[in-house]
């Protein structure tokens, strides 16, 4: 649950967007051909749900696939 929790934050956020971008270019200039077509296609998904602030695990760990906004309490 905590890692769910970190990733809705925004470092956790930029960390996925980082590690989409570094897949895309190991798989289209490391790796290359087929199977480097498929780790780039593939780092789509962590800048996507970054971008969108989606944890495609988190239902697997418990938490919500989007976190709720943490809203202060009213004051009063």
């Amino acid at each position: 649950m905590a890692f769910a929790e970190f990733m809705s934050t925004p470092l956790g956020r930029g960390l996925r967007i980082v590690f989409g971008a570094f897949l895309i270019y190991l798989g289209l200039n490391v790796i290359q051909g087929v199977g480097g077509m498929v780790v780039g296609v593939l780092g789509i998904v962590p800048i996507v749900t970054g971008l969108l602030n989606l944890c495609i695990l988190g239902p697997l760990l418990g938490a919500p696939m989007r976190p709720q906004a943490k809203t202060a309490p009213p004051k009063g």
